[in-house]
């Protein structure tokens, strides 16, 4: 597998927990206080079958890529993705994510299964959103209920309504 490196990112939305292998970004967790980073560090390099190190400088490039998101100064990530944590099905619909939902749109999941050629999978959409590894930089907050309802997020439905506020989707929460 080679080397995986991770540092933990302050964010609008709190810690994140950014992890890369000599692929790509493989890793992005929410939430990522010291306890959580080192529970996420340990599952991933398990996962993986490597030793993770920390190194900040290494992820210098999602770093500055991130920080941009959030600062609005950027509206598309352009780093190369690891998929090896994700297969079947899943990576197709996250694939298809990454690359046909832009900044500012949303997609139902319904519409999301068609794309990936299985119309009656919507429920399955949602199982891809759940087991997406890269969160923000493969957008699964942009992914909405068909009737307009935010539908549900991993990270959060706080941090799911932040993404889409910062995007300009819906109005900035109040508090």
């Amino acid at each position: 597998m080679g080397k995986l490196v991770w540092t933990v990112r302050e964010t609008a939305i709190g810690p994140l927990l950014v992890m890369a292998t000599g692929e790509g970004l493989v890793h992005v967790g929410f939430r990522a206080d010291p306890p959580a980073a080192q529970r996420s560090v340990a599952s991933v390099g398990r996962r993986l079958g490597t030793e993770p190190v920390e190194d900040g400088r290494a992820l210098a490039a999602a770093a500055e890529q991130l920080d941009g998101y959030f600062a609005g100064s950027r509206t598309r990530f352009e780093l190369p993705l690891d998929w090896s944590l994700v297969t079947g099905f899943n990576r197709r619909v996250l694939r298809e994510l990454a690359t046909g939902v832009p900044f500012g749109s949303v997609v139902g999941y319904q519409d999301l299964a068609r794309r990936v050629g299985e119309p009656d999978a919507a429920r399955a959409v949602g199982t891809a959103m759940g087991a997406n590894p890269i969160p923000v930089v493969v957008p699964c907050h942009r992914v909405i209920e068909s009737d307009g309802g935010i539908g549900g997020f991993g990270g959060g439905l706080e941090i799911k309504r932040a993404l889409l506020a910062l995007e300009g989707v819906l109005p900035a929460p109040l508090f």
